[in-house]
């Protein structure tokens, strides 16, 4: 049964970051910056934020910081959520008392969430046997040849079945599945207000394809910024291929081949992926009926959403109103 993320007795959720000799401290930095820095403008609502690690000894991280962790793996037993922000290699052993203690935590009703290689522990714990999961791209060949059970997704930013396991993708994507937690928690307002002191965007469209080739010049840049631009403006509208080409100032085969360049996908599926992430943000907050959020993004009837929200989130658009409105009554019962 899942955990009531709320509060137990009275106090915050506990967010619990293991750590180890070796830590990713970008990610474990991401991940503090998230959920450890007080954040007063919330009340009494928001998290508490604490680090386990399987060793009280002083641990040396990948730049050379020492770190002390506040607790051993037992404070796993009491955690709401449990975030691995990166393993120290993909083929260093996990110990079984790691994964033991993350296999009760789960089973307890934990939230686990891996940053980059965390997904490995993850994996070497059987948590993800049967489940999509992703990871730095540099990483998911190793990940699906070591863990065959595994869908390995390298092309999304993060994974969120609904399984209480979630995984993202390298470095920076773990910001974007924190925030992902924090629009689960306490919704897209204040994800919204998190992400704007972060300087980042509250949710960011594509995948890590888009950042595996070589950027365009900035010259191409521009152009596509600015039509990329009106594109999120207008999601309801019609945008034909021409008329965006138009916009660039570039033939229609030029547009389509920087656009893949600069996004990595086609102008039709960013734009797919654009309303249907506006979809999920108007279930989220409004009271809309699906046909009328299916006219207000673009996506023109109910049956034409259905089926893209299903193929790109795995649920149905009245399933995923359901499920967040649950959590959000579950979390922060009134």
């Amino acid at each position: 049964m899942p955990i009531n993320r709320q509060a137990r007795g009275g106090q915050k959720p506990l967010v619990v970051a293991l750590v180890y000799e070796g830590l990713c401290s970008f990610e474990f930095a991401c991940v503090t910056e998230v959920f450890g820095l007080p954040r007063p403008e919330y009340g009494e609502r928001w998290y508490r934020f604490e680090t386990c690690a399987a060793s009280r000894k002083p641990l040396r991280t990948r730049y050379g910081l020492r770190i002390v962790a506040d607790a051993g793996l037992d404070r796993l037993a009491k955690a709401d959520t449990v975030i691995i922000p990166g393993w120290k290699a993909v083929d260093a052993p996990v110990a079984p008392r790691i994964r033991d203690a993350l296999r009760q935590a789960h089973a307890r009703g934990a939230r686990l969430v891996s940053i980059c290689s965390g997904s490995f522990v993850l994996a070497a714990s059987g948590l993800l046997d049967g489940h999509r999961a992703t990871t730095h791209w540099r990483y998911a060949d190793a990940l699906r040849s070591m863990y065959p059970c595994i869908t390995v997704d390298p092309d999304v930013l993060y994974v969120d079945e609904g399984n209480n396991i979630m995984t993202s993708a390298g470095s920076a994507a773990g910001l974007d599945l924190c925030l992902h937690l924090v629009r689960r928690d306490f919704g897209p307002d204040v994800a919204n207000q998190v992400a704007r002191r972060l300087v980042i965007p509250p949710h960011r469209d594509g995948g890590q394809a888009q950042f595996v080739k070589q950027p365009v010049p900035k010259h191409e840049h521009g152009a596509l910024a600015k039509v990329i631009a009106s594109m999120q403006r207008r999601l309801s509208e019609h945008q034909p291929i021409a008329e965006l080409a138009i916009m660039a100032a570039m033939s229609e085969r030029s547009f389509m081949r920087h656009f893949k360049a600069a996004t990595g996908t086609t102008p039709a599926d960013w734009l797919v992926s654009a309303r249907v992430n506006r979809a999920r943000e108007l279930l989220e907050s409004t009271p809309m009926s699906v046909d009328a959020i299916a006219g207000a993004c673009g996506l023109g009837s109910a049956t034409t959403l259905r089926h893209h929200f299903r193929r790109r989130l795995g649920i149905s658009p009245v399933t995923y109103r359901a499920r967040f409105r649950q959590e959000s009554n579950t979390r922060h019962p009134r």
